[in-house]
């Protein structure tokens, strides 16, 4: 069942807004809306299958065969998330060309669980839309580069929980999961 809204109407306020009343798809038109600052939050979860994996990683001891060093894996994920976040809308088919002033990956590790937390911040000064797929893509590629890096000495590697934790600016306002933001705020420090 297809959810169109009124076609006089200037935003969407339900119904699916990458697709027209036909439900054909379409690339949203930005041009009615306010610039404001824009700002957005992801995070994602990486899953290790033992603590001895988990332990290479957090003393950067991966390596790639028996002789060449992989690098430092968390570096190198977090070049891999803010170049990745820089290209979403070249990833992303609708999704509009964002001129991004900053980005920025986070790690936090709960080494009792075999886990980190990967969080990736999204902000433009003045954009006519949000910048919460690029902190999505960010986070994933993040997570996927830490797997890649890792798999020679984990093939279970899971990673999974890829959500928004914030979003600031435009129409629809401010969101946050508070609980899970404050996971964020508190790798920081």
């Amino acid at each position: 069942m297809l959810l169109s809204p009124p076609l006089n109407r200037k935003f969407h306020n339900i119904g699916l807004t990458h697709v027209d009343e036909t439900g054909k798809v379409k690339m949203v038109n930005i041009n009615e809306k306010l610039a404001t600052k824009r700002t957005s939050i992801a995070s994602s979860k990486v899953y290790f299958s033992s603590n001895e994996s988990f332990k290479l990683l957090l003393e950067n001891k991966i390596k790639k065969g028996l002789l060449h060093v992989s690098g430092d894996v968390l570096t190198v994920s977090k070049i891999a998330g803010i170049c990745a976040g820089k290209l979403t809308f070249q990833l992303i088919p609708l999704c509009h060309q964002v001129n991004l002033s900053s980005i920025d990956i986070n790690f936090r590790f709960f080494p009792e669980k075999n886990y980190l937390s990967v969080f990736g911040h999204c902000e433009t000064g003045e954009s006519k839309t949000g910048v919460e797929v690029e902190a999505m893509v960010a986070v994933s590629v993040a997570s996927l580069t830490i797997f890649d890096m890792c798999k020679a000495v984990d093939k279970k590697i899971i990673i999974g929980d890829l959500k928004v934790l914030h979003k600031s600016g435009g129409k629809s306002g401010d969101y946050s999961l508070n609980q899970e933001l404050e996971e964020y705020y508190l790798g920081k420090k």
